[in-house]
């Protein structure tokens, strides 16, 4: 009864997750609906400014000193803007809707030696700014480098001071927004020195034809040209045939050996009661021994359940859309809201195991899964922020924000935490086990050290990472880069593949293990599982060295530091699902055969 009970009370939590994250993909930066008059003044907010090579390492676009207006005026972010690191401000620039402009004045403005060493410093570093109308983004860079001389000793820095916009528009709606910079029309910020500048800017609006449902596809089809769904494709056939040929041979080798371990068990029992046992039938008085650390375990477990139904229901939403292009404030509040109401399943699933353990300190065992993912995040996120906050950074949090997300773990999930891990300990369901436990553990064998924990891992962690590394590339230039990711059903084939091959990598491993006498299955089943987040992070050194750009201590400390969590996730995540397909093979082959 008791689960049926929580079957609705997860599918209200389910849907209100949804219902906020189509609420928020709904958030634009404009509150109007896009549709505009001749001369009606429409939105354009200044975002960000920073190394172009460092997408974490941003600043607000007035830390430069551009002309800045009297009263700056900030616009409301929601939760996902602001942790994304946007700090929209009223853009200095007046782009009236079917109004032109030819070199309009800014403003004029006495660049002290501080501002020219400022704007020198930005251009050495290849800044760039990001600004969005009618929410629509757009790009240019500060300025330039001339790299004549050949010594750097000799290199120019040159700023750019007129900016040109093309705006098109299709009858009263604004369609597409490009910028580009004035060549001719350039200050040298080379020498230290007091410099008037005249900062200017030119509008020319042009008609299109494009309606305004498609104005955002251009953002996405770089994703999808050709030659980049052919690699993506290429991934798909590489996964596949992966899991094709350990399926095979799962079905050639594993099933044969299973039928004939089966027929010669049958036959001993036949001919004689008293015959020495061998391979994994001999410990099956041993295979039902609870783990060590039982209420670690429970707590993994209930953490990877969590973070596994996270997933889902992102892939879910990405499905149907919501994640559009330059919308990545819905992300980010999806994750926030979907982790706290998801709680509850990692409290219910931690609880209920730990109970079939036959584990007695259930609410230590429920604050452990509290903290077990969390605790970690939270420490690198301490870290971080207060990195950001000494480069004067829009990656640093206001308190604001921090005291929302507080409350929202405070209030939403631990609350959740907490009735899930009552419903799992009144759940009262036992621990399904085929074979009676004997009381005094048996000796394990000496094992070779191909057989040891370590080389097991990297092992079983080899074959899901190359059904996958492909598709990562692309995954690191969205998230650490400027490329755009759209293809969102390609990556749930890779993401369905990568369960598949984990589990199937994890079920031959485990037998292999059994039939060499090792009845600690237990943990090395949810290690060889997740042992793909080790072989993840360790892409991360190869992407950062080999293939980015990125530098200095903020970029650097932001990569290895949110990738280390997100690492962690799919450990945990994927030695849930290892685990999982052990204990459903470890269960089916002891329930064939008969065991005094």
């Amino acid at each position: 009864m008791r689960k049926k009970a929580m079957a609705p009370a997860a599918a209200v939590a389910v849907a209100v997750a949804l219902l906020l994250c189509f609420g928020i993909a709904g958030v634009v930066s404009s509150a109007s609906d896009h549709r505009y008059k001749p001369e009606d003044p429409v939105p354009l907010y200044a975002n960000k400014v920073g190394p172009f090579q460092n997408p974490s390492e941003t600043y607000r676009y007035f830390d430069l000193p551009f002309c800045t207006p009297e009263h700056v005026t900030e616009k409301k972010e929601d939760l996902g803007e602001v942790l994304n690191g946007d700090r929209l401000v009223v853009a200095p620039y007046k782009l009236d809707f079917r109004v032109d402009q030819d070199s309009k004045v800014v403003c004029k403005k006495q660049l002290t030696k501080e501002d020219v060493a400022k704007f020198r410093n930005a251009v050495i570093k290849d800044y760039y700014f990001q600004m969005y109308y009618d929410d629509l983004p757009i790009w240019g860079f500060i300025g330039k480098v001339d790299k004549e001389g050949k010594d750097p000793s000799e290199y120019k820095y040159f700023l750019y001071k007129h900016i040109h916009f093309d705006i098109l528009y299709n009858d009263d709606r604004v369609i597409e927004i490009n910028v580009h910079t004035d060549p001719n029309t350039l200050v040298d910020v080379t020498e230290d020195g007091d410099i008037e500048v005249e900062f200017l800017y030119s509008v020319k609006w042009k008609e299109t034809t494009t309606p305004f449902e498609k104005r955002m596809d251009k953002y996405s089809q770089s994703s999808s040209l050709p030659h980049h769904l052919e690699i993506h494709w290429f991934s798909i056939i590489n996964s596949c045939i992966t899991v094709l040929l350990l399926t095979g041979f799962l079905a050639t080798i594993l099933m044969r050996v299973l039928k004939n371990d089966f027929v010669k068990y049958a036959h001993d029992e036949e001919s004689a009661d008293d015959q020495e046992e061998t391979g994994w039938k001999y410990i099956h008085g041993d295979i039902f021994r609870f783990p060590k650390n039982k209420s670690l375990f429970s707590a993994c477990l209930g953490s990877g359940s969590q973070l596994f139904a996270l997933t889902v229901f992102i892939f879910i939403l990405a499905l149907v859309g919501v994640f559009y292009p330059y919308n990545r404030g819905a992300l980010f509040t999806a994750l926030v809201v979907i982790y706290a109401l998801t709680s509850g399943i990692a409290g219910y699933t931690a609880t209920s195991f730990y109970c079939q353990l036959e584990g007695t300190n259930w609410v230590r065992n429920l604050l452990l899964t509290g903290c077990l993912f969390c605790g970690p995040l939270f420490l690198t996120f301490c870290f971080l922020n207060t990195v950001a906050i000494v480069y004067s950074a829009t990656a640093a949090l206001p308190f604001g924000t921090i005291v929302v997300i507080v409350l929202i773990w405070t209030l939403v999930t631990a609350p959740l935490l907490v009735l899930g891990g009552i419903a799992g300990k009144n759940s009262k369901t036992e621990f399904q086990a085929p074979c009676r436990t004997t009381k005094y553990p048996r000796e394990i064998p000496p094992l070779p050290w191909y057989r040891e924990t370590i080389p097991q891992m990297a092992m079983a962690g080899f074959l899901p990472f190359s059904a996958i590394y492909i598709e990562l590339y692309y995954i690191f230039a969205s998230v650490w880069g400027h490329r755009i990711y759209t293809i969102y059903s390609i990556l749930f084939v890779v993401f369905i593949i990568l369960l598949i091959v984990t589990a199937f990598i994890t079920v031959a491993l485990t037998y292999f293990q059994l039939a060499a006498e090792d009845h600690e299955w237990w943990w090395r089943s949810f290690l060889c599982g997740g042992s793909t987040g080790l072989f993840i992070y360790g892409y991360c050194l190869y992407y950062y060295y080999a293939r980015s750009d990125m530098s200095g201590f903020m970029q650097t400390s932001f990569f290895f530091g949110y990738m280390a969590c997100i690492c962690y996730g799919f450990f945990l995540m994927l030695g849930m699902v290892g685990f999982h397909a052990a204990l459903l093979f470890v269960r089916h082959i002891y329930r064939s055969i008969k065991c005094e």
